[in-house]
């Protein structure tokens, strides 16, 4: 006789109950599955769900329930006596709360997603592209100066950089103020970026610039980031090294009754090519190697572009009035 199917009715036990072939239980015939321990009892005529399991269920409309057994007689099939309506202890799995740290590491993650793409999204516009503009149009035009200021006339900047750079070629130096751009005039340094940003790499425009109270034109090519890049490294790699002055502590002052800007040197190093030539403390520098210097960014710059040992005139204003042309022997760093 199969475990999992009725008893027979010559047996002398109940016909209507089963016995679990898992746990030895005895079941109502009717069922699919063990009440105790819910092994697959076989394809009965009632569903096993949480209505059947309970004396008061149902089992669903079209199903019948099926009568309880008398579970306090003892039917010599393996399994003790078992009280009426005995409480059927199935052990059920508790759904899984996540924990305050899950919850808390969780948060973090949100966060620090919606930071990254808020950076992302605003990388555009810190560098200068018109907010309506896609996010590839970043590459823009350079001019080859060190940074635009705005002034009351226009734009200037201390120095052009590197060497070689468009600005250097055009004759422009730091002190310059620029007026007109490609036709345009300029008022604002972020009027003078977003210029650069419409005008195509390698275009030649016209420049218009103050120097010295005096309007002067003229052409700039523009050229890419990746140019401005690479003349960078190779003055920085060029053989011959940078020169040196040994002088210190320099400022940017007019010069009296001129429309000129010149820099005053403070400091001269002893025993530097600067004092073996006869440069002074209080000495106005106006022109470096034939370069006209209006401010002290642009001579450091000029210096560090001569070549070591060769010799350069400086003219300076000394005293107030007396100008003079002073060769120096360029030193190397």
């Amino acid at each position: 006789m199969s475990q999992n199917t009725p008893v027979p009715p010559n047996s002398g036990i109940d016909s209507s109950v089963t016995t679990c072939a898992n746990c030895h239980s005895p079941m109502p015939s009717g069922l699919r599955f063990c009440r105790n321990c819910g092994y697959r009892l076989g394809e009965g005529s009632a569903e096993y769900t949480e209505t059947v399991r309970f004396p008061n269920g149902h089992a669903g409309a079209n199903v019948a329930t099926p009568a309880a057994p008398n579970y306090a007689t003892t039917y010599g099939l393996g399994g003790g006596p078992i009280a009426a309506n005995a409480p059927c202890h199935i052990k059920t799995r508790r759904p899984r709360r996540m924990s305050g740290m899950t919850w808390m590491f969780l948060a973090l993650f949100i966060f620090f997603f919606a930071a990254g793409g808020a950076t992302l999204f605003r990388r555009p516009f810190r560098a200068g592209i018109n907010r309506g503009a896609p996010a590839t149009a970043i590459s823009r035009s350079y001019a080859g100066v060190n940074q635009f200021d705005t002034t009351d006339r226009g734009v200037t900047f201390d120095n052009v950089e590197p060497a070689g750079s468009p600005a250097d070629k055009a004759g422009l130096v730091g002190g310059d103020i620029i007026t007109t751009f490609d036709g345009h005039e300029v008022k604002s340094d972020n009027q003078m970026m977003e210029l650069l940003g419409m005008t195509p790499i390698g275009k030649t425009v016209d420049v218009v610039f103050i120097r010295d109270g005096e309007t002067r034109t003229t052409k700039l090519t523009t050229i890419s980031e990746g140019d401005a890049k690479r003349l960078e490294k190779e003055f920085g790699a060029r053989p011959e090294g940078r020169g040196r002055l040994g002088i210190d502590d320099q400022e940017r002052v007019d010069v009296p009754g001129t429309n000129l800007h010149g820099v005053r040197l403070g400091t001269v190093e002893k025993s530097l090519p600067a004092d073996m030539a006869g440069l002074k403390p209080g000495d106005i520098v106006i022109e470096f190697d034939n370069v006209p210097i209006r401010t002290s960014e642009e001579l450091a710059s000029r210096i560090q572009r001569a070549v070591p040992y060769t010799t350069v005139v400086v003219k300076i204003i000394r005293g107030g009035a007396e100008r003079l042309e002073i060769p120096v022997k360029v030193g190397r760093r």
